[in-house]
C-alpha cells in the first residue's frame, strides 16, 4: 500500500472546497479543513482528513447540520449549558469554548457543557484554544450513540472511546496538552488502519470469544478499500486502556461528558451520533498572583525530561511534545496519506459534485 504526500495548505483548501459544495458555508468549510488538517499535522491522523467521507455522509443524511449557531440553555457568571443542535463540531465547539474562556477571564473559573455536537474532532485543539488565552482547561468527552469499547472484564461494547484532555499554558512556549481516548486506540485509528494506514497495536481489539486482535474487520465487518466503514457490522470491540484504571476513566467520561452535559451516556438505541463535553477553565493568574506556577512548570518539565531513558538514545517526552515536533515536520514535508484514504476523499469530492478540474488540481 502506497502513500501520497500533500502540502498542508493545499489539503486544507481541498477539504474546505468539498464541504462548501456539500452544503456548508465557505467559512464553515474553511474551519472543517483547518481543524481536520490540524489533526493530521499533529500526528493524530485518526481525527484528520480520513473523516471527510464520513462527514459528507452525515451532511447528506441530515444527521449533522451545517452552519449552526449554538443555543445557551443555562447562563450564569461561571456556568453555561450549550446546545450544539447537531452542528459540525468544528463550528459549535469553538463557540462553546469561547463562552468558557470569556466567563473564566471574568471570574477566574468557569464550567461549560456542550451537548448534541457533531464530531468535535481532536479535543487537543480546544485545550490549545484555551491555552492560547492563558487558561488551564480540562475536558471530559463522550460520543453518545457510538458504542465501541468493552469495559474491563467484559467483551461486549458499553463505552464510546470517551476522550479525556488537559491543557496547560506556558508563557512564550507551546502548551502542555494531554489528549487521549480512554480506549487502547481511538476508533479513527482503526479506520486509518482499515484504509492501509498505520496498523493498530496487537490486542487493541477483543473478539466475542475474549481473544485479543488487531484486525479492523473485527470492528467493521466486511468492507471495500474505499467504501464506508460501519462499526455496527462488527462483532468485536475496542479494549479500554489501562485495564481497570482506563475503564474507570472511560466510565466517568461517559457520566460527566455525556450524562451531565445532557447528551446522554452512550446508548446503542440513541441512533443519532452526538459528542458531549464537560469543560473546566481555570485562570492561573487568579490562583497564582505571585507567578509561581509557570516557574514551577519549567522546573518540573526539566526534571522529568532529565530522567535516564529506558533505551539507549531514547528520550523522555512531556505531553504535547510529540505533536509539536510532528507539526513542524509535516508543515515542512507535507501530510502523508495512504492511497486508500486519498482515494476515498477524491471519491467523496466527486459524490458531492466538486468540479473535476478542482479534483485533478488537488491530486497534482
Amino acid at each position: 500500500m502506497g502513500t501520497i504526500t500533500i502540502k498542508a495548505n493545499a489539503l486544507e483548501a481541498f477539504v474546505a472546497d468539498i464541504f462548501s459544495v456539500a452544503g456548508c458555508s465557505k467559512e464553515e468549510g474553511g474551519r472543517i479543513g483547518r481543524y481536520l488538517v490540524s489533526a493530521n499535522l499533529s500526528g493524530h491522523d485518526s481525527h484528520g482528513v480520513v473523516r471527510v467521507p464520513r462527514y459528507a455522509v452525515q451532511v447528506k443524511s441530515g444527521t449533522v447540520v451545517p452552519d449552526v449557531t449554538v443555543d445557551v440553555l443555562v447562563d450564569t457568571p461561571v456556568i453555561a449549558v450549550v446546545d450544539g443542535k447537531y452542528g459540525f463540531g468544528q463550528t459549535v465547539t469553538p463557540q462553546a469554548v469561547r463562552i468558557g474562556i470569556d466567563k473564566c477571564k471574568g471570574n477566574g473559573l468557569a464550567a461549560v457543557t456542550l451537548r448534541n455536537a457533531g464530531h468535535v474532532g481532536r479535543v487537543g485543539d480546544w485545550a490549545e484554544m484555551a491555552a492560547e488565552a492563558g487558561l488551564v482547561s480540562v475536558h471530559f468527552v463522550n460520543a453518545s450513540g457510538s458504542v465501541l469499547v468493552a469495559p474491563y472484564g467484559g467483551v461486549e461494547r458499553r463505552f464510546s472511546t470517551a476522550p479525556y484532555c488537559v491543557g496547560v499554558p506556558r508563557p512564550g512556549q507551546d502548551p502542555l496538552v494531554l489528549d487521549f481516548a480512554t480506549s487502547v486506540v481511538a476508533e479513527g485509528k482503526v479506520l486509518v488502519a482499515s484504509q492501509g494506514g498505520k496498523k493498530i497495536p496487537e490486542a487493541a481489539l477483543v473478539g466475542p470469544d475474549g481473544q485479543p486482535s488487531s484486525d479492523p474487520h473485527l470492528l467493521y465487518g466486511d468492507y471495500t478499500p474505499t467504501g464506508p466503514r460501519n462499526h455496527s457490522k462488527g462483532t468485536g470491540a475496542i479494549r479500554a486502556f489501562g485495564e481497570h484504571k482506563g475503564s474507570g476513566l472511560a466510565f466517568m467520561c461517559e457520566i460527566l461528558g455525556g450524562a451531565l452535559s445532557g447528551t446522554g451516556a452512550t446508548d446503542p438505541k440513541r441512533g443519532r451520533f452526538a459528542n458531549g463535553m464537560l469543560s473546566f477553565y481555570v485562570d492561573p493568574h487568579v490562583f497564582d498572583p505571585t507567578g509561581f506556577f509557570p516557574q514551577d512548570i519549567a522546573r518540573y518539565v526539566d526534571f522529568v525530561k532529565s530522567a535516564k531513558p529506558a533505551t539507549p538514545g531514547g528520550e523522555v517526552l512531556v505531553p504535547g511534545e510529540p505533536e509539536v515536533r510532528m507539526r513542524k515536520q509535516r508543515l515542512a514535508e507535507g501530510v502523508p496519506l495512504p492511497d486508500d484514504t486519498w482515494a476515498a476523499i477524491v471519491e467523496t469530492a466527486r459524490s458531492v459534485g466538486l468540479d473535476e478540474r478542482r479534483i485533478q488540481q488537488a491530486a497534482m
